[in-house]
């Protein structure tokens, strides 16, 4: 797919280009990224460059990871990375970062909702899926935010440097956000 560009009420996702690559490092150098995102630690430039220049291009040409910055809408300082990655019949994973500086004001929320948005309406998205490590307690209150239904523990979920932990996971589905599904869905009796 060609990169797309997409905004909200606030924001603008975009694509990111080499001239982001100094303040995703600098973003990356927060600790709280370092220990619940599966970004290397300690994070050097070269990982900065690495991502925008290869990681990032490569995920939009092979469809397998759609990575966008998050900035304001009429410009300004990097706030976020957010991505929808590993599809699979149908589902596809939200993942994200804030940079700590822009912490605490729905950004991210905001961000993940416009996502969520797309890959309803533009890749036929039939199930949004939020993991985390159990204990990252700031991604958990981003997904409840944004309607996720928060389902339960997977145990080794989540392979972070080099060590399988447990992982929250949650789903939205389109009904959700007041969306058509593209298959009907059924569920379980209570």
């Amino acid at each position: 797919m060609e990169p797309v560009t997409l905004t909200t009420e606030r924001l603008c996702l975009r694509v990111f280009t080499p001239a982001d690559i100094d303040e995703v490092f600098e973003a990356c150098q927060d600790p709280d990224i370092q220990r619940w995102t599966t970004i290397p630690s300690p994070y050097a430039r070269v990982d900065a460059e690495n991502f925008v220049r290869a990681m990032v291009p490569a995920g939009w040409r092979d469809d397998s990871e759609y990575t966008f910055s998050v900035r304001p809408r009429e410009g300004g300082p990097l706030i976020a990375a957010a991505s929808l990655h590993h599809p699979r019949s149908g589902t596809w994973e939200a993942g994200y970062w804030t940079a700590k500086e822009h912490r605490g004001r729905g950004h991210m929320t905001e961000t993940v909702l416009g996502l969520a948005r797309w890959a309803f309406t533009d890749l036929g998205c039939q199930r949004l899926e939020w993991r985390a490590e159990v204990g990252n307690t700031g991604s958990r209150a981003v997904a409840e935010k944004a309607g996720f239904t928060v389902e339960g523990v997977l145990r080794a979920g989540l392979l972070n440097k080099g060590t399988l932990r447990d992982a929250w996971i949650g789903a939205l589905l389109p009904s959700d956000l007041g969306l058509p599904s593209p298959l009907p869905y059924l569920p379980a009796r209570s």
